[in-house]
């Protein structure tokens, strides 16, 4: 056998994925971070009519200029920042768009700030980089929001970057606007990078949203269209930075993948540009499901953030053998430890899955776990 390269051994596959492979295909499934809904109408549409016209060829490494042009008006009129389409890279996800930040700018020796719980991805492009993974503690009792005085005290000379990602997966918490430009001060400050991952920010509740690059020039901004349009197997993303950033995540991506995907670019032109009523609908059950799995684990003494953004709760649930006792009784769930030190004692949980199969779940872990 061929060594591998030193830099695969310092990571692990992912333990969401890893849940999948060990438990029943028939079990309810509340780990994975994918709306459970259908891409709308329209965009579906709007992919066929490019197929029909053959238009499937390369695009340029940026992204069709069409496209482009629209994230340029939905960056400035949604999050206040001013870019244009030169300084938009269309990417094959928000992961590919993780990942080339990575690339581009964390070497050996870099310190990465990272909230603790966090994605776990971030942790992987960090060490296939070669940097260091420096936590930040995001508490139960801060309702797991990044504080910008926690982020203050981590930060050193080594200091290249912070990852943000708010609304958060694993947690659903959404940072305040006084932490976002905080943050955002202290990397002008101190001369990091923020690396900003917005890809939740439409599926949000009774809150609002805030990109730190309306208040720093040292931002990449990340988004894509898998979770707002329920997009998620198409692989389209985006990002924005200024000339000096873009050009280096230019190098990446071009040597990666060249372009996004030309059909489904389309598509995500037509997401922008066209009718948003789906999306409302969306998030509006979304919130109606978790209205009803915070209340559920409540009640059986799983104390729960009323999480404010995306679709997990992270319930405190002491039991180190809750996931496995949870997936033979039928429903699926994420240890938390598989998203930092801070996850220890919590599980995640999606309800990116019908009101129905949520009900169902909860009287299976009230029945067969809690009270097992």
């Amino acid at each position: 056998m061929i060594n591998p390269a030193s830099r695969t051994k310092s990571i692990e596959l992912s333990l969401i994925r890893k849940m999948f492979e060990v438990t029943n295909p028939d079990a309810i499934n509340l780990g994975i971070g994918e709306p459970d809904f259908d891409v709308p109408e329209n965009i579906k549409n709007a992919m066929k009519k490019s197929i029909d016209e053959n238009d499937t060829h390369y695009t340029s490494n940026k992204g069709k200029i069409e496209l482009r042009e629209e994230i340029v008006k939905k960056f400035k009129n949604e999050n206040g920042i001013n870019t244009n389409p030169e300084n938009i890279i269309v990417t094959a996800g928000a992961s590919e768009g993780l990942f080339m930040c990575a690339q581009a700018f964390i070497e050996k020796g870099d310190e990465v700030l990272l909230p603790d719980p966090s994605f776990l991805s971030y942790e992987a492009c960090v060490k296939i980089a070669d940097g260091t993974i420096v936590p930040v503690d995001c508490t139960m009792e801060n309702e797991f929001k990044l504080k910008a005085d926690d982020v203050q005290e981590k930060i050193t000379g080594k200091t290249k970057a912070i990852i943000l990602n708010s609304p958060s997966n694993p947690t659903g918490a959404v940072m305040e606007k006084e932490d976002i430009k905080a943050i955002a001060d202290l990397s002008m400050d101190n001369n990091f990078l923020i690396i900003s991952d917005e890809i939740y920010e439409k599926i949000i509740y009774d809150k609002k949203h805030y990109s730190p690059a309306k208040y720093s020039d040292n931002v990449i901004t990340l988004n894509g269209f898998s979770k707002t349009y329920a997009m998620t197997g198409l692989r389209i993303g985006y990002l924005t930075a200024n000339e000096d950033y873009t050009e280096q995540l230019l190098k990446i991506h071009q040597y990666n993948i060249a372009c996004a995907n030309n059909t489904a670019q389309r598509g995500a032109y037509e997401a922008l540009t066209g009718p948003q009523d789906e999306v409302e609908k969306m998030v509006n059950e979304f919130q109606r499901r978790r209205d009803l799995i915070v209340r559920r684990l409540n009640e059986m003494g799983y104390e729960t953030v009323n999480a404010e953004g995306a679709f997990y709760v992270f319930p405190k649930i002491e039991d180190e053998d809750f996931v496995m006792k949870a997936a033979k009784a039928g429903v699926i769930t994420v240890p938390g430890i598989a998203f930092g030190s801070n996850g220890a004692n919590h599980v995640r949980m999606s309800y990116a899955n019908s009101y129905e199969n949520i009900e169902k779940a909860m009287d299976i872990l009230e029945e067969r776990v809690a009270n097992g």
